[in-house]
């Protein structure tokens, strides 16, 4: 039996293990399993391998997307450039890591998109902001990162197509003024504030700087509609959750597990 699972702590609403038992079934494949594999420390990594003998292949959500890196003996050049890795496939005894958060994200963001979506704001600096921030860039989207402090992040160190390297600044929640927020149309919660059970939560945003001018997308999809997108709604604002881009990042981890090496 092939096995593949998900690691991350706590997985108590994985999307990914009913995902893909529901894909197994769906298309009549018998040969494969998928598992939650809860490990509450990235030091748990190495004997999880050992542990499962038919393991081929791991997804990697929070908060290990950026601990597992070590462990790679090969890594994807967006790995490489974002230092986030959330898909792992074992070939050889060897660990290959990729990142398909960023297609995911990039395929499921174009049918929002409109020409004055030129400015976003990303909120979080965890590995699926490293994700966005890729995609952005990809995009020619001027972006400003949003943290809770707010200060150099040297993790955000990237090298864009010209292969020079950026290091980005954040700036914390308390001066992200009404004013920034009108100016920058396309809002990115990567951070897990709004995600079930504290569904009454939402990202520290002057929501009254949103217009209908405005595009929400909260990477949280539990619940589906969050206070973060319910805020943007009575603006007037598009929003959108990240059901769809989960949907596109689990068949591409298939089709990297499936890919001839």
């Amino acid at each position: 039996m092939r096995q593949f699972g998900l690691i991350g702590y706590p997985l108590s609403h994985s999307f990914s293990q009913k995902f893909f038992t529901e894909k197994f079934l769906q298309e009549n494949i018998v040969n494969a399993n998928y598992a939650n594999f809860p490990i509450p420390s990235i030091e748990s990594f190495a004997a999880l391998w050992k542990e499962n003998s038919n393991l081929e292949g791991l997804n990697v959500t929070i908060p290990y997307k950026k601990e597992v890196i070590p462990f790679l003996q090969y890594s994807s050049p967006v790995v490489q450039a974002i230092k986030a890795c959330n898909c792992i496939r074992k070939f050889n005894n060897e660990l290959y890591g990729y990142n398909t958060d960023v297609i995911g994200f990039e395929k499921s963001l174009l049918s929002f998109l409109q020409p004055h979506h030129t400015h976003a704001l990303i909120l979080g600096t965890g590995g699926a902001a490293a994700a966005v921030q890729w995609v952005l860039q990809k995009l020619n989207i001027q972006f400003q990162i949003v943290s809770r402090k707010g200060n150099l992040i040297q993790d955000n160190l990237q090298e864009n197509e010209q292969g020079n390297t950026e290091i980005k600044k954040s700036i914390s929640y308390e001066n992200l003024t009404s004013s920034i927020i009108e100016e920058h149309t396309l809002i990115i919660n990567t951070s897990p504030v709004g995600m079930f059970p504290a569904i009454h939560e939402a990202p520290p945003i002057a929501y009254e700087g949103i217009t209908a001018q405005h595009h929400l997308y909260d990477l949280v999809y539990n619940p589906t509609e969050t206070l973060f997108m319910k805020n943007g709604l009575e603006k007037g604002a598009t929003v959108q959750n990240g059901l769809a881009m989960l949907h596109i990042q689990a068949e591409e981890s298939w089709a990297i597990w499936n890919a001839k090496m």
